[in-house]
This record gives C-alpha cells, sequence and structure tokens, in this order.
C-alpha cells in the first residue's frame, strides 16, 4: 500500500510539472527537490508500461481523479468501457506481435540448424538436438537423476546472451530432471570434463511460449557447457 501511494504522489508530482507549460521546475527548495525526485523516479518506473497511452490524457485523468472534486469528463460506465477495451486491444497486438515472432523465430532457426548440422564435428540426434565436442573429459556420466555441477553460456542464434554462469564467475548447481529437455538428454551422453556445443530445436527448449524476456517463442538456443562434476547425494 506505501509503494502504492508512492508512486501516485510521484505521478501527481509529474502532472504538475507536466502542466507548468514551459517545463522549467523550481528546484529551489527540498520539497519541490522531492517531488521532482519522486515524479522522475514514477515515469522511470513506467517506461514500457505506457505504450499507445496518451499521456496528457492520462495526467488529466490523474489530477481530476486525485483532486476528488468528482468533476469527471466520463461516465463511471464509459470508462470502464474505454479500460476494457484498450486492454483488449493491446492484448490483440501482442498476440499479433507474438505470432509474428513464432513464425519469423521458426523460420531462422529451421535455417540455422540445417547450416550447423552441416558443419565438421556436429552430430544429430533422432530428437533434433545437435552437439559438438569442444573438449573431451574421462569422469563418470550422470543420470537424469543427478544433480551436476556445470558451467555454461547461453546465447540466441545471433550471438545475444541470455544466460551465463560463465560470465557471472560462477557455475550452476541443478537437478538434471528440473531442467528443459534439451539439457535432460544432452547432459547424461556427456561425461566430467567434457565441454559440448548444444544447439537446441524449439521443442527442446522453451517451445512455442518462449521464456520471457530475451527468450521469445519458438526460439533455437545455443549452449557451451562444461560438465565439471557430479554433486554428491545429501
Amino acid at each position: 500500500m506505501k509503494k502504492f501511494a508512492l508512486v501516485v504522489v510521484g505521478t501527481v508530482a509529474l502532472t504538475a510539472c507536466g502542466e507548468s507549460g514551459s517545463g522549467k521546475v523550481d528546484l529551489s527548495n527540498e520539497d519541490s527537490k522531492a517531488a521532482y525526485a519522486l515524479g522522475f523516479r514514477t515515469g522511470e518506473q513506467m517506461q514500457g508500461r505506457m505504450d499507445g497511452i496518451d499521456l496528457d490524457s492520462f495526467l488529466a485523468g490523474l489530477r481530476q481523479g486525485a483532486g476528488g472534486d468528482g468533476k469527471a469528463l466520463m461516465d463511471p460506465e464509459d470508462m470502464d468501457a474505454a479500460i476494457m477495451e484498450f486492454q483488449q486491444r493491446k492484448m490483440e497486438e501482442q498476440e499479433s506481435e507474438m505470432a509474428r515472432e513464432s513464425d519469423e523465430n521458426l523460420a531462422v532457426g529451421a535455417q540455422f540448424r540445417a547450416n550447423h548440422a552441416e558443419q565438421d564435428g556436429v552430430t544429430v540426434t533422432e530428437s533434433g538436438l545437435q552437439y559438438e565436442v569442444l573438449a573431451s573429459g574421462d569422469g563418470a556420466s550422470p543420470s537424469v537423476e543427478d544433480t551436476v555441477i556445470a558451467h555454461y553460456h547461453g546465447t540466441l542464434i545471433d550471438g545475444t546472451v541470455f544466460d551465463s554462469s560463465v560470465e557471472r564467475g560462477e557455475p550452476a548447481t541443478f537437478p538434471l530432471a528440473r531442467v528443459i529437455q534439451g539439457w535432460q538428454e544432452a547432459l547424461p551422453m556427456m561425461k566430467i570434463g567434457d565441454k559440448w556445443r548444444i544447439v537446441l530445436p524449439p521443442h527442446l527448449a522453451y517451445g512455442e511460449h518462449g521464456a520471457g524476456g530475451v527468450i521469445g517463442p519458438n526460439a533455437t538456443l545455443v549452449f557451451e557447457v562444461e560438465l565439471l562434476e557430479i554433486a554428491a547425494e545429501e
């Protein structure tokens, strides 16, 4: 509740600044500095969440609503209908964009995997997983029931890094039963000391939903994985 109150206070401050006309703000006292800081921080937090929203209209509605004078320019029923229509339209736009991105990822991913499969040293399994042995160890191989310790570096096919224990400087420990299907297939084929480059088609990674953020729908993923050890059972 306190966090919400701060957001409202900050946005009201932003409203006042927005209606100052010249855009110049008097920061000669501590109250005005605090108000500006709250407004600026709130604006930063709202970036990316105001797409398609007319900021002037939003601030006008906020100011009238916060004022409590009841002089709204719309009936409550019309407000609810307008909000619902806007949300529905934005949802449809997002679904359309996700479908477009999904189709594009499928096409470019399939081409990438086809080219990669032709490279020397690349093995393609029955599931469609592709791997290349970069370094060989001579240790034991884990089972899907094991917990392993490994270093990994994950990228999209364009080289964009989405996760990397290597960059963090600390290997990851995880039960194989709880990771994506492609890892459950690849790591039991590896030995301790092995380092592989693994290319996963979408159905062995995060599929049609993606994983949010960088990993979009039906994305092909590339990993370099080094199996360090099998964790001892507790």
